[in-house]
């Protein structure tokens, strides 16, 4: 009797396992919750906070880690390509999968970067097309190679990540699914409809990013300077 009780408890154990155990190496995740102000991060510096808050609360606060974010030319600074902020690679995510070996891998056809292993900090899945709710819209403000998206006179990167109301920012599909000019792209896919949080849900979104711990690679460098949009 004691063997069957025995057997069952293991069974029991195993069927709340997670999928996979956290590995050591993690310097990779998807943000497993937004600011709930929308795309008001508080800037950069806002969002790198986010990202280092989260890691922390995930056992990894020893180190730096960066938001994968871009923001325009405006009074007088000068505009941040995402690609420039996150280090040199390579980058593993809360399983141990390698996503890509350096920047140039990151942006290229070859990126391990799919539903399944865009994981939060938590080793979780987030929700994608087809989904309820769909969540699959990522902040990034960037071109498909990872530099600052500038777009049209309307488009502010919501306020280069300090609004919550008017302007909008690019997005990428995490789940490489959906519409837009380029549906199939994790950090470009199309514009929000706005910067609320609101405005990000009904597109299919909830104010998530991407974050890469840079320890031991290159300091982020700034982008040549595009048409200032101040």
């Amino acid at each position: 009797m004691k063997n069957t009780i025995a057997i069952f408890a293991a069974l029991a154990l195993c069927s709340v396992a997670p999928a996979s155990a956290q590995d050591a190496d993690m310097n990779f995740f998807i943000t497993s919750a937004g600011s709930g102000d929308g795309a008001n991060l508080g800037g950069l510096v806002g969002a790198d906070q986010r990202c280092e808050d989260l890691a922390y609360a995930a056992g990894f606060g020893d180190l730096t880690w960066h938001a994968y974010l871009s923001t325009l030319a405006s009074n007088g600074t000068m505009a941040v390509n995402a690609r420039d902020r996150i280090g040199a690679g390579p980058w593993y995510n809360y399983g141990g999968d390698m996503i890509a070996r350096d920047v140039t891998d990151l942006h290229s056809e070859n990126a391990n970067l799919t539903k399944e292993t865009i994981l939060t900090e938590k080793g979780s899945i987030v929700n994608g097309r087809g989904d309820t709710p769909n969540m699959h819209d990522l902040m990034t403000g960037s071109n498909l190679d990872g530099t600052v998206y500038v777009g049209d006179d309307t488009y502010t990167a919501c306020d280069n990540w300090t609004s919550n109301g008017e302007g909008s920012t690019r997005l990428g599909h995490h789940d490489r699914q959906g519409g837009g000019e380029n549906p199939e792209s994790w950090n470009s896919a199309h514009n929000s409809r706005g910067c609320s949080q609101e405005n990000l849900q009904s597109s299919g979104g909830n104010g998530f990013y991407f974050c890469f711990a840079v320890d031991g690679n290159s300091a982020p460098q700034p982008a040549a300077r595009p048409e200032d949009h101040s």
